[in-house]
C-alpha cells in the first residue's frame, strides 16, 4: 500500500541469528520537532512511549536533506534524558547513497555523528539495493543480542525503535528493510 509519512507502522520479523530466535519490533515512529508547542508535545509522548520500551535505535537520514541529519542530535539528546544510564545499540543510516550530486552531507560528518553519539554508521541506497539495509540491521541485531535488550535496570523493553526524521522518498528505505526482513531464500544469519 502507500507508505503515510505521519502515521507510526510497528513491523514484526521473527528470524535466528547466531543460533538465537530473535523477535524483532521495529516501531516507526515519525519524527516530530521537539519544540514546546502544543501539537509537538502530544506527539512528544508518543515519541517517549517508543524510546522507553526501545532495545535499540536506528537513526535515517537522507545525505540529500541536511535538515534530516541535523534533527539527529537533539533526538538522540532526547533518549539521554529519558535513559540517561542505558547502554542502548544505535545505527545511523545515511539514505541514497546513490543520490552523490545531490548530496548534502558528507560521510564525514555522518561518521563524525555516530561517533559522538555512539553508534555505528552505515551509507546506503535503498532504491539501488537492500544489501546494505540488511548489513546494517545485522549489526545492530548483533549488537542488541550481545547487550541483552535489556535497560540499564535490568527491565527488558519490547521493541526497536525506528526513529524516522521527515525526508522525501523513505518508503524505498521501508520497502527494502521489509523485503530484507521477510527475505525467505537468505540464510538464517544474513537477516
Amino acid at each position: 500500500g502507500d507508505y503515510e509519512a505521519n502515521t507510526g507502522a510497528l513491523y514484526s520479523r521473527k528470524f535466528t541469528i547466531d543460533g538465537e530466535q530473535i523477535s524483532l519490533q521495529v516501531q516507526d515512529t515519525p519524527f516530530v520537532s521537539l519544540e514546546d508547542d502544543t501539537e509537538s508535545i502530544c506527539c512528544q509522548e508518543q515519541i517517549n512511549r517508543s524510546i522507553y520500551w526501545a532495545d535499540g535505535f536506528v537513526f535515517v537520514y537522507s545525505i540529500t536533506d541536511y535538515e534530516s541529519y541535523r534533527v539527529l542530535r537533539p533526538l538522540h539528546q532526547h533518549i539521554r534524558r529519558i535513559h540517561p544510564h542505558a547502554n542502548i545499540p544505535l545505527l545511523l543510516v545515511a539514505n541514497k547513497g546513490d543520490l552523490l550530486r545531490a548530496r548534502q552531507v558528507s560521510s564525514s560528518e555522518g561518521l563524525r555523528l555516530a561517533g559522538e553519539l555512539g553508534g555505528s554508521y552505515h551509507e546506503v541506497s535503498a532504491r539501488e539495493s537492500g544489501e546494505g539495509v540488511r548489513e546494517a540491521f545485522q549489526q545492530l541485531c548483533h549488537e542488541l543480542s550481545r547487550s541483552g535488550g535489556a535497560s540499564g535496570n535490568g527491565e527488558k523493553r519490547r521493541g526497536l525503535h525506528l526513529a524516522r526524521p521527515k525526508s522525501p522518498n523513505m518508503q524505498d528505505l521501508k520497502r527494502r528493510l521489509k523485503q530484507a526482513l521477510s527475505s525467505r531464500g537468505k540464510s538464517a544469519t544474513a537477516l
